[in-house]
C-alpha cells in the first residue's frame, strides 16, 4: 500500500454513439496507464450525453457498455470510473434511469447512483432520473475512494459524510453546463467540498462546448484539489488528460490539524 497515488481525469466530449464513447474511454485509459496513473476518471454522461433519450439508451451494470469498461480496465491494468445510465423504476408509463458511476479495475468494483438531482437553472433532472440513496466508498490501491456526481458538489453534507466514512480521495465526474458565473461556482465548490471532506478531490468534466452546439453539457476545468482546499492542478476547457500525484500525508495532516470530522454538534 503506497502513500502516494497517481490519478488522472479524462476530459472528453461524449456523443450519442456508445461505441465511440467506449473508444474514448479506451484511449484515455491507455494514455493514463502509460503515464503511471492507477485511477482514471471519465465524466458524468460518458456513456451518452443528457441530450439523448436516456431511457432508451440505459443499460444494466452487466450490459455491453459496462462490460466494455471492465474489459478496458483489465486490458490496461487500471481502475476506471465512468458515468453511465442504468434502468430505474417506471413512472406514469415511462421508465426513469439512474445516473450511475461505475468504478471497475484490479480488485475493485463498485457503483454509485447520483443522490442530488439537477433540479436547478430551469432544468428538472428528476423528471427522467431516479435518485440514489447511499454514499459509496471503495478501496482502490489501498486508498479509500468516495464517489459523487456533478450537482452533488453543491451539498456539503455529502462530502463531510464521505470524509467521516474514511474517504481519502473523492472522484467527482461531472457534466457541468456553461453559463454566467458557472466556472467560478465550479472552482469554488470543488475547493470547498475537498475541504469539507478533508480529502483529495478529482473532478473529471465534459469538455467545453459552444452554446450553439446541442450538448453534451460541459465547461471543462477538470481539477485535482487538496484536503485543505488548495488546487493541485487544473486544465482549461479543451479535451485533455490531467495526470497528477497525490499523497496520503496531506489527508492525515489536514485531519490532525483541523479535526472537523471528529466534531459533532452539541446543543
Amino acid at each position: 500500500m503506497s502513500d502516494r497515488l497517481r490519478i488522472a481525469a479524462a476530459q472528453l466530449t461524449s456523443t450519442p454513439d456508445l461505441d465511440h464513447n467506449l473508444a474514448l474511454v479506451e484511449q484515455a485509459s491507455a494514455d493514463a496507464a502509460a503515464q503511471g496513473a492507477r485511477i482514471v476518471a471519465c465524466p458524468e454522461g460518458t456513456m451518452a450525453p443528457f441530450t439523448e433519450r436516456l431511457d432508451t439508451l440505459a443499460e444494466p451494470l452487466d450490459g455491453p457498455f459496462a462490460d466494455g469498461v471492465r474489459a478496458i480496465a483489465e486490458r490496461h491494468g487500471i481502475t476506471v470510473v465512468v458515468g453511465m445510465f442504468t434502468p430505474g423504476d417506471e413512472v406514469d408509463g415511462r421508465r426513469r434511469v439512474r445516473n450511475t458511476l461505475l468504478l471497475t479495475g484490479p480488485g475493485a468494483e463498485a457503483h454509485y447512483d447520483k443522490i442530488h438531482l439537477y433540479d436547478a437553472f430551469g432544468t428538472l433532472e428528476s423528471e427522467t432520473v431516479q435518485p440514489g440513496e447511499k454514499h459509496v466508498i471503495v478501496e482502490v490501491e489501498g486508498w479509500q475512494v468516495g464517489l459523487a456526481t456533478c450537482y452533488d458538489v453543491r451539498f456539503a453534507d455529502q462530502f463531510t459524510a464521505l470524509g467521516r466514512l474514511g474517504a481519502e480521495l473523492i472522484v467527482l465526474p461531472t457534466s457541468w453546463g456553461d453559463g454566467p458565473g458557472k466556472a467560478e461556482q465550479w472552482d469554488l465548490l470543488t475547493r470547498a467540498r475537498a475541504a469539507d471532506a478533508q480529502a483529495w478531490l478529482l473532478g473529471a468534466a465534459q469538455a467545453w462546448q459552444e452554446k450553439s452546439i446541442k450538448g453534451p453539457y460541459g465547461i471543462g476545468r477538470s481539477c485535482v484539489t487538496g484536503p485543505m482546499g488548495q488546487v493541485r492542478a487544473r486544465i482549461d476547457g479543451a479535451p485533455a488528460l490531467l495526470v497528477t500525484d497525490i499523497d496520503r500525508d496531506a489527508v492525515r495532516q489536514a485531519r490532525e490539524r483541523v479535526p472537523i470530522l471528529a466534531t459533532t454538534l452539541t446543543r
